[in-house]
């Protein structure tokens, strides 16, 4: 039987999710609740519904073809009744202004690879690949690990973004078949963490000094979220000291993910944008630690 994972996002000529151009590949489901989350859809495995209320032209298409009545007119407007819809997707088929759309799809090893290849001209000219991110991809392994294989086969550059915050032995299925561990740093402390994306880091830095003493490439990322955890990243930088890293790159917090969590009915939680001098700040932390470094905004 051939595996599945449940997808929400094939992102084709990425450059920003490890080396050269890159076909990044989306899993749904993570085990973290990152309040500035910029994917909310990946949270959930199961496919989920989108309403972008702004862009609803209020043609009524909706509520003429839905079998469950699941839209409904309220005191602010248009809304979605979540406990009535389906997922049938008959309303995201005749939403002509882009207002709904189903996250997540099932799709086997092969429907995804078939997408990868067809990109492998491009990894091949610029020294890129396929990075698997989500959520966390690594809650997929069986999966992860059958496709990573198959990109190993063909001599295709994997790279993994992963929270680690999962058990070790999930990343003992999948190193001999992962180039690159694209890793996730977002507090030094473990209350702090646990405030933030609702569970404690013990496993997040034991999983990566032990990926380090495997002399893995790992490259960490630190997002940078005004007032969440700036006065944490110099406390990671100093945990980094005595890690083996290939850099740290830190990632300048942007208001993406607002507009998704709105769209999902999920509470939105405002967090401001580190200016250029602070980034420049937070990034000598690292550089007097001796630590490759660079940021983005």
């Amino acid at each position: 039987m051939m595996l599945t994972a449940t997808i929400f996002d094939i992102q084709p000529f990425s450059v920003y999710d490890g080396p050269g151009i890159r076909t990044t590949v989306f899993l749904k489901g993570c085990n973290l609740r990152c309040k500035w989350c910029h994917n909310p859809e990946s949270w959930k495995k199961d496919r989920q519904l989108l309403f972008y209320q702004e862009k609803c032209i209020n043609c009524m298409k909706c509520f003429e073809v839905c079998p469950q009545n699941a839209h409904v007119v309220t005191t602010d407007g248009h809304e979605i009744d979540r406990k009535l819809c389906n997922l049938c997707g008959a309303c995201t088929d005749v939403c002509y202004a882009g207002a709904l759309k189903i996250s997540g799809i099932k799709m086997t090893v092969d429907e995804v690879f078939k997408r990868i290849k067809a990109e492998e001209k491009y990894y091949q000219n610029s020294g890129g690949g396929v990075t698997f991110s989500g959520g966390e991809p690594l809650l997929q392994k069986d999966f992860l690990k059958e496709i990573l294989i198959r990109c190993k086969n063909e001599n295709i550059h994997t790279a993994v973004d992963t929270a680690g915050c999962v058990p070790y032995s999930y990343f003992e299925e999948i190193t001999s078949y992962t180039d690159l561990f694209l890793y996730d740093l977002k507090a030094a402390s473990t209350q702090l963490h646990k405030e933030l994306t609702g569970l404690g880091n013990e496993p997040v830095f034991e999983n990566l000094k032990k990926l380090s003493d495997l002399k893995k490439e790992i490259i960490v990322r630190v997002p940078c979220i005004g007032g969440a955890n700036l006065h944490e990243i110099e406390k990671i930088a100093k945990l980094l000291e005595n890690i083996s890293v290939k850099k740290v790159e830190l990632l300048a917090y942007h208001r993406m993910g607002e507009a998704k969590s709105a769209a999902l009915s999920q509470e939105k939680v405002t967090f401001s944008t580190p200016t250029k001098e602070e980034m420049i700040a937070l990034k000598q932390k690292f550089l007097y630690l001796g630590i490759p470094i660079e940021y983005q905004e």
